[in-house]
């Protein structure tokens, strides 16, 4: 079974294209999904944040995510000590998940694939684009989120020269017609395999 890595900026429309590839058969991993849902279901990890973070990274029981982002988006070297907290626990998860799988291929959705070398252990990647100001609106939109905070999470991330420079396939986010037909053409090309 193919690994497929799909990946973008924030905003560039990573879910949508997954979403394409489930109505396809396509099993799709959400990593930055089940990241979420480990900070609650690991008492492990709960234990590490809060000894990184203290008392406050987590309220009644919930992962105090405004805090941990002011925390980590400002502080390369903090954020550099959640992630190896959690991608460890989400690259087993994704192992256990791909089990269960048995189709052609699976999609491994992750917002920072390259950043965290997941992409090695994918057969191919794809990366999803739209302009940054697209993005910017999108996630100011959905996030209820200020342009400085939204820019501050996109600074974090790999540029899109970065990401087309390692992906095999890029899907151009701006019209839905465009977007399913790319997206079809490389369902067949994986299917074909």
């Amino acid at each position: 079974m193919l690994v497929i890595g799909l990946t973008g900026g924030i905003g560039s429309g990573k879910t949508t294209v997954g979403k394409l590839f489930e109505s396809l058969g396509i099993p799709v991993y959400s990593a930055d999904q089940r990241a979420k849902d480990l900070y609650q279901e690991s008492a492990e990890l709960k234990t590490q944040v809060l000894e990184l973070f203290g008392d406050k990274a987590y309220i009644a029981g919930e992962l105090n995510r405004p805090f941990l982002a002011k925390k980590v988006f400002n502080d390369k070297i903090l954020l550099n000590k959640l992630n190896s907290l959690v991608h460890p626990l989400v690259r087993k998860d994704f192992q256990d998940w791909k089990s269960k799988q048995s189709s052609k291929y699976v999609l491994r959705e992750a917002a920072i694939l390259f950043e965290s070398n997941t992409y090695k252990d994918c057969d191919y990647v794809i990366t999803v684009y739209a302009p940054v100001e697209e993005r910017l609106r999108r996630v100011m939109l959905r996030d209820q989120a200020d342009q400085n905070q939204v820019m501050s999470r996109i600074n974090n991330q790999w540029t899109d020269e970065q990401r087309r420079e390692k992906a095999d396939f890029e899907i151009v986010n701006l019209d839905q017609d465009l977007l399913q037909h790319q997206v079809r053409q490389i369902h067949e090309y994986l299917i074909n395999k």
